[in-house]
Order: structure tokens, then sequence, then C-alpha cells
């Protein structure tokens, strides 16, 4: 078993995203073998890209307000405890619009080695 808090693990700005940062929290620095968890924080009037990738999202918000943009442009209201489950192949964007930083736990499965 390892324990630790998540600010032990790096902190790294997200190529092309102005605000955006990520940290690893369980990835290959605990060997996850089937799962890697992220900490994702936005700044506020910060956005991801709207993109699409071949594997699921499971996004648990933490804190802060957001909205989340779906394929057809929609957005979803998200805030603190929010749930979002996002399909393989879906287009997707987070979006910070509140005035503090939105934090989620982004899970998903272990990318595969290049």
């Amino acid at each position: 078993m390892q324990a630790y808090h998540y600010t032990e693990v790096e902190e790294l700005p997200v190529e092309g995203c102005p605000g955006v940062t990520i940290r690893w929290a369980m990835a290959q620095n605990v060997e996850a073998p089937n799962f890697y968890a992220r900490i994702i924080a936005i700044a506020p009037g910060g956005a991801t890209e709207y993109h699409e990738h071949p594997w699921e999202h499971q996004v648990v918000v933490l804190a802060g307000e957001g909205a989340v943009r779906d394929a057809d442009g929609e957005l979803t209201a998200v805030g603190e405890g929010s749930c979002v489950y996002v399909e393989s192949g879906e287009v997707h964007q987070f979006r910070n619009t509140g005035d503090e930083v939105l934090r989620f736990v982004c899970v998903i499965p272990k990318p595969e080695a290049k």
C-alpha cells in the first residue's frame, strides 16, 4: 500500500491549455496496472481542449464551478460532488465558469506503452 497527499505529485502544465494543470496522482508512480487517476486543475476562465480519444473518463469534481461541453456543443453545469462519465470517442471539454480553481479527479484506463 502507498499513501500520500496528491500535492506531493508534480503539477504539470497541460500543453496548449493555459491555466490547466495535471497531476498523475496514481499512475506509473505507484505502478498502477489498470487505471490511472489524475488531478486536473483549471484556473478561472480556463478550459481543456475540445477533444476526443479512444478511452473513457470517469470524473469526480472536488472543488469549483464549471461546465462540460458535449459533442453537440451543449454545456452542463458541474460543481463540487458532480460526477461525469465521458464515453470512449465522445467529444468533450471541461471549462471553469467560476471565480476559483475547478479541480477534479479524472480516472482513465492505463495508457498503452508506445
